[in-house]
């Protein structure tokens, strides 16, 4: 049985990796990195063999970067509200297997013995493309919790009364509920604040969000009206699309309900 801690750390890392943004970015770093050939990489290695070279190399150094940094953002979210701060945090965790990685796949390239300063060399290069990742990440999320805000209404200082659910969130969760989730023995609860992790059956917290317009499309999701995009079909099935990119399944008994509803 998964995790919630994994649940929500894959549902972070597919949403980061459907931004066109990072893919972007991803192809510009490694085309510069192969143009302009530092490290001494234009000397040494031709163009075709170069591009390898670079392309190996960031795409191993960003797949440990970006898996690293969400890992970290997701298990210090309850301890740690600043996502800026989770960010630093990730980046410095990042930094040492990223370093490592480009140092071995240089030597690996190269030939030679790995010494101190070639180790802490590589490390410090770590560091560097992490804070890069990280920007990036952050850029990410904070687009994503962008398009949640603007879906919904502003929140409210306190929890409406007719919404029982958000006070079991935190005061500074608590704003217009506009999704849920079954996660194992939790209930994921997305509202237009943030975004929390509560210790009650999914079944329970459907009969506490009050009057708040919306539907459960899945024996798994529940889904405000203000947070709906659009519907589309996928390999067959009909899907509901959120406003921040998320795409949620239709489950077959819903679907009528759904399409009168949304469509």
């Amino acid at each position: 049985m998964k995790s919630p801690f994994l649940q929500s750390a894959l549902r972070e890392l597919q949403i980061f990796l459907r931004s066109p943004r990072f893919w972007a970015t991803f192809a510009a770093v490694v085309l510069i990195f192969w143009v302009t050939g530092p490290y001494g990489t234009a000397e040494r290695l031709a163009a075709v063999p170069r591009l390898g070279f670079w392309f190996v190399l960031h795409a191993v150094a960003w797949s440990i970067a970006v898996v690293t940094i969400v890992l970290v953002d997701t298990a210090l979210r309850p301890r740690m509200p600043s996502l800026p701060g989770r960010m630093a945090v990730g980046t410095v965790v990042a930094g040492v297997p990223v370093g490592l990685a480009t140092e071995a796949i240089s030597l690996f390239t190269f030939g030679g013995e790995p010494t101190l300063s070639t180790l802490a060399g590589g490390i410090v290069s770590g560091l560097l493309l992490s804070a890069l990742f990280c920007g990036l990440t952050f850029l990410t999320m904070s687009s994503r919790q962008a398009a949640a805000l603007a879906a919904a209404p502003p929140p409210s200082a306190e929890a409406p009364s007719d919404v029982p659910l958000l006070r079991r969130l935190k005061p500074e969760n608590r704003g217009p509920i506009l999704h849920m989730t079954v996660a194992d023995h939790y209930t994921e609860v997305t509202t237009s604040r943030g975004r929390e992790l509560i210790l009650l059956r999914f079944s329970d917290a459907l009969e506490e969000v009050g009057d708040t317009p919306g539907l459960q499309v899945h024996r798994s999701h529940f889904v405000a009206d203000a947070h709906v995009a659009r519907l589309v079909r996928a390999d067959g099935r009909l899907a509901v699309v959120l406003r921040d990119g998320a795409e949620i399944p239709v489950s077959r008994s819903r679907l009528e309900a759904v399409r009168s509803r949304w469509d």
